[in-house]
């Protein structure tokens, strides 16, 4: 990446395996799935009736129930995600300067319950009972605006919304914020709540979704021959992102180094990718080149798969064009695992979430594991089936793909 060095100094997430960094790496390294029944309401007349809930989540203990009334679940999600990595990279309580440290974040879809609850409401009782904060509770960019009014944050203040590589993307463009020198300090990532009525039956009826209603935890199969769709998840995830120099002279940790960031549009299809995945190939070899490093520097890749029939192989295809130079697959020991068989699916926040992954892969030298994956064809990538694997490397990438054909591709390193 070109300009000023960003690192990450903190991070945070609220997930299907956990509502803390710590808690979600754990569970991810146990291969233990997160998808279970819906329960905050009745599912049971819809054709796919679990999800990647978040459990045990009380948003009225962290916000109280008059700021929590003003703010979508999806916000409360991010911000919850954001006070963690805050406090993670040691800025709470202590000073720096709150005009050259801001915000990106994003949602793939927004307040979607919210205009649920709201638009029940307009029919049955008339348009003067509809909340006052109907309209900020729903609009994507308030998750920036919370977070960067809660924390006091008055620098770059941006929301992207690119469907499923939403997350990516505001980390991308928060570096780059950095690196241009617009902001020292950027907190970025993104947040999502879609398992509601109409979440659900939208993705149903686009028959997106896997059927496994009898195996709920095992509905989730990216690369698995049997695969038969994703499984809708939420939550959020906040990465600090910071200016090297400035995190060095105040003595944060630093957990890794952002090195490259790469885009592309397909132009191809409303939802679905091309075959060969030419524009994933793209943004992963703008992703490379930004970071001026070739295929065979990478160890391990968190890849988007979301365990749609289409878009695995799609990827694969993208993967394995790009990492098929002489020694790029390194005789199989490349590593790839989709993380997505353990918390779903969630959109707008998976990138940022599966950055996260590969933060924690690339510090401990292990990567997560794809569960449920048992029939597959060797394709010269270690997926990583059933049991997270060890690795040796100093670079890590990250891919998002999502509706409209918008890609996005980061690589991570370690920071000396």
């Amino acid at each position: 990446m070109q300009g000023r060095r960003v690192v990450i100094t903190g991070m945070g997430c609220v997930s299907p395996l956990g509502n803390s960094v710590e808690s979600t790496w754990k569970a991810a390294l146990q291969g233990r799935s997160g998808i279970s029944s819906i329960s905050q309401f009745d599912a049971s007349q819809y054709p796919v009736t679990f999800g990647g809930t978040i459990k045990e989540f009380d948003s009225e203990a962290l916000f109280g129930k008059k700021e929590s009334r003003k703010m979508d679940v999806f916000i409360q999600y991010g911000l919850a995600s954001a006070i963690e990595a805050f406090t993670d990279a040691g800025l709470d309580g202590v000073e720096f300067d709150v005009f050259r440290a801001g915000v990106a974040f994003g949602s793939g879809i927004g307040g979607i319950e919210t205009i649920e609850k709201n638009h029940d409401v307009l029919r049955k009782s008339g348009h003067r009972r509809v909340s006052p904060f109907f309209i900020p509770s729903v609009i994507v960019n308030m998750l920036a605006g919370h977070v960067s009014m809660h924390l006091a944050l008055k620098g770059p203040n941006i929301a992207i919304s690119t469907a499923c590589a939403t997350g990516i993307h505001n980390l991308g463009f928060a570096a780059r914020s950095i690196a241009y020198g617009d902001a020292d300090v950027m907190l970025a990532g993104a947040g999502e709540m879609c398992t509601t009525e109409l979440g659900l039956a939208g993705f149903t009826s686009a028959r997106a979704l896997s059927t496994r209603n009898e195996s709920p935890e095992q509905a989730s199969r990216p690369w698995d021959a049997d695969r038969d769709g994703f499984v809708l998840g939420d939550g959020a995830a906040t990465l600090v992102l910071e200016d090297y120099e400035h995190a060095k002279a105040r003595g944060a940790k630093i957990y890794a180094e952002v090195l490259g960031f790469g885009m592309s549009g397909d132009a191809h299809h409303i939802t679905a990718p091309s075959e060969d995945g030419e524009g994933a190939q793209r943004a992963m070899l703008a992703a490379l080149g930004d970071a001026q490093l070739v295929p065979g520097d990478i160890s391990y890749i968190n890849a988007h798969a979301t365990s749609t029939v289409l878009g695995d192989q799609a990827e694969l295809n993208a993967i394995t064009a790009v990492f098929s130079g002489p020694g790029s697959l390194r005789g199989g020991s490349l590593k790839m695992s989709s993380t997505k068989s353990m918390t779903g699916h969630l959109l707008g926040a998976a990138g940022a979430l599966e950055a996260i992954f590969c933060v924690k892969a690339l510090e401990e030298q292990i990567a997560p594991p794809t569960i449920n994956l048992h029939r597959f064809d060797d394709v010269g990538i270690d997926l990583v089936p059933n049991r997270a694997k060890a690795f040796q490397g100093r670079y890590v990438m990250n891919n998002s793909f999502g509706f409209g054909g918008t890609n996005a591709s980061m690589v991570f390193g370690a920071c000396s």
